[in-house]
This record gives C-alpha cells, structure tokens and sequence, in this order.
C-alpha cells in the first residue's frame, strides 16, 4: 500500500497541534510500536546501528532497546507537530540548558558560535527555544523527496523563526554560512552532522567504527574563526511546576559541551571533526535510544563503489 506522505504530513501539522497532549502522545507511541513489530521504517538499520553502540546486548536486550528508541524518535514527531501551538512559556518550560555559560559569553561578546550536533533528541523545539531565548538560529536542511515535503518543512521552521539555507548541490551553502558567520549579527549555527556521504565527509572513528561525518562544522569553525560547541540533545521526564507548566510529561535538555574549538584560525579540519565526534559519541553510548539514526552511516554497512570519490577529497570544505 503507498502512503501519500505529503497529504499525512499536511494532516498532522493541522491536526496534532489542536487534539490533547495525552491523545496525541498515545497516538505516536502506537504508530511507533507498530513501526517496531512490524520492523517497518528503519527498525533493522536503526538495530544495526544500535548494535554498534551496545555491543554488549543479547538480541532481546537489543530489541527492546531499538523498540524505546522508536518511541523516542515519533515523541520528536509528535512534539515537533505541537510546536506552533505552544506558548513562549511553554517552550520554555520544555527546555533545560546545560553548559550554556560560555555560548553565552561567546554571543555577548558578537561573536557566532557552531554546534555540532548529532541526531538526537528534538532539534526543533532546541532551535525554537534557542531562537528565542538565546540568539538568532542559523542551519542548514538537506532538500526531501517529495518538494512539498521539503517546503513545508521550510516553511515550518521559518515560522519557529529560524533562518534555514537549503542543501542544494552548487548553492554555495558553505559560503553564505561563512559570510554570516564573520559579518552577520551573532548567532547560533546548529549543524546536524553525524552522517555525510558526500565528496566533502571526513572519515572518523565513531564508537569504535569508521564512519563518514559532515566537515562543515569544523570547517566553517576554522573558517570563521567562531567557537564550535559538541552538542547532545535529549528527553527527560517533567515533574512538578516545570511539568505543569510545559504541558507535558516531557522536555529536552541542551547539553553544551566545552568548545572543541576557541575562535582562533589553527587547526585541522579533521582533528577537529574527530574532537567533536569523540564527545557526541560519549553521549550517545550514555543516552542510545535518543539517537535517531535510521539510516546506514558506519562505512561497513555501505556500498563501497558509492564511498570510492569521497576518499581523494574528505577535507574539502565547499558544499
């Protein structure tokens, strides 16, 4: 059966915001069992992946690890759908920030900062709060199959108010992200980058596998010369006032990671990748079932022949 994914999206953009916290939590989490069952959605990647992180489970130790990390992956769905219903406060109440002293006093200062995430956690409630509470918010979206998908996505986040640049091939993504970066008004750049297959990855070691990452936060680091922050976002469970007040069982924290990177224009592009690969993939190994990859991202599990033009030119840093 083909699932017109345009027309669900649409639907659960007008809906989700509008039915009960409680009604729609239960909704996702069943949709995610059912994903899990019927190991439908990524389920055996997402095992695969898992695997390499806990590679001291049992097969039913790893099942029921995959089956949480299933539930937390629609909890994103299902919170990132709720957004534009949720007040300022409410935002608010939903996030906890740790190790923000330092982005702080970078930002004050006038300067950007790059953090370099991991898919983890809810990465649009992080950029709707930091929009608001900390600094302007500046990141990239890779383009989705189908366009309509895409640009509801864009649209989606330009109204949480983040300024979001298109991966497209040849767009100059990388420049424009530079020219903020030392000219603009200062700003948070969030950059997903735990997974690159492209021509400009760095191959690192990432929980004890070879893996391909994304330069360009260690590029646009060094580049810009702006401090680069490792990232990890995660759930946790609300009590008390913070929980009434978010209107939820559930929040996120923002753990700021102390800068890999100071601002100054030394190092190496790779190093430095593999620096802030090192402290993401710590938290991963603490936190494996807020880690949403549903895709093949370690080198063993790819198709070689697709991997062979990107090992001549892993420390080029134009997109």
């Amino acid at each position: 059966m083909m699932v017109d994914l345009v027309r669900v999206f649409s639907l659960a953009r007008r809906v989700v915001e509008r039915i009960p916290d409680p009604v729609a939590r239960g909704i996702f989490a069943s949709v995610a069992d059912g994903a899990w069952l019927l190991r439908y959605g990524g389920v055996t990647q997402l095992e695969a992946n898992l695997s390499r992180v806990r590679p001291e489970l049992d097969r039913a130790g790893l099942r029921r690890l995959s089956r949480e990390g299933m539930r937390t992956y629609l909890r994103y769905y299902c919170e990132m759908f709720q957004l534009p219903g949720l007040t300022r406060e409410q935002i608010a109440a939903r996030v906890r920030l740790v190790g923000d002293r330092p982005v702080r006093e970078a930002l004050a200062s006038g300067r950007s900062v790059v953090a370099a995430l991991g898919h983890n956690g809810n990465w649009d409630l992080a950029g709707a709060f930091a929009t608001r509470e900390l600094a302007p918010v500046l990141t990239v979206a890779e383009v989705l199959e189908p366009e309509e998908i895409f640009r509801d996505f864009l649209d989606f986040r330009t109204d949480l108010g983040m300024t979001i640049i298109p991966l497209t091939k040849g767009g100059g993504v990388f420049r424009q992200l530079m020219r903020h970066a030392r000219q603009g008004e200062a700003s948070i750049i969030p950059l997903l980058a735990d997974r690159d297959l492209t021509s400009t990855g760095v191959e690192v070691d990432l929980l004890g596998q070879r893996a391909r990452v994304a330069a360009g936060p260690a590029a646009l680091a060094l580049g810009a010369r702006i401090p680069l922050f490792p990232v990890m976002i995660r759930h946790e469970l609300l009590t008390g006032a913070r929980r009434r007040a978010a209107g939820s069982p559930w929040g996120i924290v923002i753990e700021f990671l102390p800068a890999r990177h100071d601002g100054s224009a030394e190092g190496d592009v790779a190093a430095l990748t593999q620096a802030w690969v090192d402290d993401v993939a710590e938290r991963i190994r603490r936190h494996p079932t807020h880690w949403h990859m549903l895709q093949k991202v370690f080198l063993d599990d790819l198709d070689p022949d697709r991997l062979r033009p990107a090992s001549a030119s892993a420390r080029r840093t134009e997109t």
